[in-house]
């Protein structure tokens, strides 16, 4: 899929959205009634957005967008966008989530309106956000439109390395007016990645293969925060120099890249990891196979652009290089 991210007008979702299912679409015929009542609904009971304290600033993906501040009543449409605002103290602000949010463990008391590229507009208009917060990786650019015309100032961040992800810690800590404590995030992230950045440097880098899909099988190509996580941690990615961000691998090209480690992301809840452990292990050709370098790791540490990289970075650090990042 073509990357949209030079088109600053708006949003783009992930190349590769696994089994997210269909657009969600009104019928064309009614969708401008719908639209129409959804606003009406939105202005009945909040009311017209006060314009006495408000921000203007731009989004990460080229728009601006103007919403009242600090935003009392915040909505995350993506599960690392609720552990950043959860990190920043946002508690109570937070008071809606998508329904892939499960971390931390307060998130799932908050109202669910919906997926990455489904939501309940409805069960946003009674929620009255001041400002809701999307992601270019996954929420869809006719989501967000619809969103701004039904009166919903809608942020969008969209981060595609570690140093991304920091960036959108800190433009998300000014929006929702906690610079401070985004600031001590980022640090500490920071100071955390550079000691595993320093202790692998100069390190034999071990050729890795990191599959996140299972049928087909998929990997992560440049570009993805995945690889950038994949290269700090003092390895190197056999994908790494596809075109496609997330690439579809067979058997037949992973026997001829030889990869020393095989990583299993855990990006589907309902997997039978023991299984895909089992299929792998009939390739005793692929050198990871044959000395026993297959490991299964928590996909929500690699998966999501989050503080919790962090600790997906130093697990894929100890699994790389056993013998200088041993677990305490």
């Amino acid at each position: 899929m073509k990357d949209d991210t030079q088109n600053n007008t708006k949003c783009s979702p992930l190349p590769y959205q696994r089994g997210r299912g269909k657009i969600f679409v009104f019928h064309q015929g009614r969708r401008g009634k719908w639209d129409l009542f959804f606003f009406l609904l939105f202005c009945f009971f909040s009311g017209l957005p006060s314009h006495a304290a408000s921000l203007k600033v731009e989004d990460e993906v080229g728009r601006e967008v103007a919403f009242r501040f600090p935003p009392g009543r915040i909505i995350s449409l993506a599960p690392n966008i609720t552990e950043i605002l959860f990190d920043l103290g946002l508690d109570e602000e937070i008071v809606g989530v998508s329904i892939h949010c499960n971390y931390p463990e307060k998130a799932k008391t908050k109202v669910r309106v919906g997926s990455y590229i489904s939501v309940d507009f409805e069960r946003i208009v009674f929620l009255k956000p001041d400002l809701i917060i999307a992601t270019g990786a996954g929420n869809t650019r006719e989501m967000v439109e619809r969103l701004e015309k039904l009166g919903f100032p809608t942020y969008v961040i969209f981060p595609k390395n570690l140093s991304d992800i920091l960036k959108s810690i800190l433009h998300l800590g000014r929006v929702v007016n906690r610079e401070k404590e985004a600031s001590r995030v980022v640090q500490e992230m920071n100071q955390r990645s550079q000691r595993v950045v320093e202790r692998a440097k100069g390190l034999p880098r071990p050729r890795v293969f990191l599959q996140i899909g299972e049928a087909p099988v998929v990997t992560v190509g440049k570009g993805s925060f995945a690889d950038d996580i994949l290269q700090l941690a003092g390895g190197e990615n056999i994908a790494s120099t596809e075109k496609e961000m997330y690439p579809r691998f067979g058997i037949e090209e992973v026997l001829k890249r030889a990869p020393e480690i095989i990583l299993i992301s855990s990006m589907n809840p309902k997997g039978d990891y023991e299984k895909v452990l089992q299929e792998w292990s009939r390739w005793k050709m692929i050198p990871a196979v044959k000395n026993g370098r297959i490991h299964l790791i928590n996909s929500d540490l690699i998966d999501r652009p989050s503080p919790r990289i962090i600790e997906g970075l130093e697990e894929i650090a100890r699994l790389l290089h056993p013998e200088l990042f041993k677990k305490h």
